[in-house]
């Protein structure tokens, strides 16, 4: 068999070689605590289940499902984003369901992004914003996220002759890995770059639901500026702990959601008929039980004073699942996610695996209960 050109410049994901290392330690009976993978622990509402359940029995639950997915679940992501953010979209050529915002991403670049062309993205960031445009023989231009600039990136500092080429700019926030949530006006200036530069924004809003020092981390889409230039990927996925489900939308700039979805025609099917149901429900009901954002701060907070405890200061973050945290040794961050691997059997994602910027930072993810997290932070202090 002979692999296709474009393969030659796919690597394995970023974790592909730790998670072989973790699968053989737990073969051999050792007791390793993970604060790698950002995967809810706590299930779901009871009712949500049940309601899967329910309409995977209905007669029509296995047969093919369309495309642009239906029409009352369309509806209801339109009602949802009027209800929890104020933004009114047209449910009929501004929604299409997504087989999860990694899924949408990804094709995005294929829809938007040749070769020769740029995505703009951050640095750090969710490793697919960089995978998708690398698939796409496209090129991708970082945007550093430091402390100093609050984790915003600087468009002010993006090369003319970068600009000139760019065709995508994608981001997310609450943010991944830092923890950071953007306001208005960020996503203002976003907005107004991609209208001078004639490109797409992109925002990840995973995280929408996941703040725990604002009411509600902000809609991309509340700006007119980036509205008239950009789309949204909503999730599903921590919003309700169902990130095995695969369920998310892009909303927002019609022509944008009109060429993704021409561009799936020729990948996927669709989404499961009794999942698109089932989240239909779920967006219309009422008093289901959002994410346990109660809980995931008790563990922000447990671990950012645990891990002073030990030389290993970080300030909480206000939205997000996970700390980013310096590195206090002087190590490089994959030398130290190796080493805190060996020495201590804790799972720490090095902070290069979401950018050259991540270098001196590992992240450390709350999705463990809180007394797992207390056993981790001192085994890796009983090492430093």
């Amino acid at each position: 068999m002979r692999a296709g050109e474009r393969m030659a410049r796919v690597p394995e994901y970023v974790t592909a070689e730790m998670n072989r290392r973790i699968a053989a330690a737990r073969a051999a009976g050792e007791d390793l605590i993970s604060l790698g993978i950002g995967d809810p622990d706590l299930p779901p509402d009871l009712r949500i289940r049940a309601r899967l359940a329910e309409e995977v029995q209905r007669d029509d639950a296995a047969r093919y499902p369309t495309n642009t997915g239906l029409p009352e679940l369309r509806e209801a992501v339109a009602a949802h984003y009027a209800a929890r953010f104020g933004v009114e979209v047209d449910p009929q050529t501004e929604v299409l369901p997504l087989l999860g915002a990694k899924e949408g991403i990804a094709h995005l670049a294929l829809a938007v992004l040749d070769p020769g062309t740029v995505s703009l993205i951050t640095d750090p960031s969710y490793p697919v914003y960089a995978g998708g445009p690398l698939v796409a023989g496209a090129a991708s231009h970082p945007l550093p996220l430091t402390p100093a600039n609050g984790f915003l990136p600087d468009l002010d500092r993006v090369p003319a002759e970068i600009a000139e080429r760019a065709r995508l700019a994608v981001c997310g926030y609450p943010n991944n890995p830092t923890g950071a949530i953007a306001d208005a006006a960020f996503f203002d200036r976003l907005g107004a770059f991609a209208d001078a530069h004639d490109l797409l924004a992109c925002h990840d809003h995973a995280y929408a639901e996941i703040a725990y020092d604002v009411v509600q981390a902000p809609s991309a889409l509340a700006s007119p500026a980036f509205r008239a230039n950009g789309i949204e990927i909503l999730s599903l996925s921590k919003s309700f702990s169902i990130p095995g489900w695969r369920i998310a939308f892009a909303v927002g700039h019609a022509p944008a959601i009109a060429l993704l979805a021409r561009l799936k025609t020729q990948i996927d099917a669709g989404m499961f008929i009794a999942l698109q149901r089932t989240a239909t429900w779920m967006l219309t009901c009422d008093d289901l039980e959002g994410p346990p954002v109660g809980v995931y701060r008790a563990r922000r907070d447990a671990a950012c004073a645990a891990l002073a405890a030990i030389g290993m200061p970080v300030d909480p973050p206000p939205g997000g699942m996970y700390l980013w945290v310096p590195i206090p040794t002087g190590e490089t961050s994959l030398a130290f996610a190796e080493r805190v691997f060996d020495e201590a059997g804790v799972i720490v994602t090095p902070g290069t695996a979401y950018g050259e910027a991540g270098e001196g930072f590992a992240r450390m993810a709350l999705t463990i209960p809180e007394e797992r997290i207390a056993e981790a932070v001192q085994r890796i202090g009983a090492i430093l």
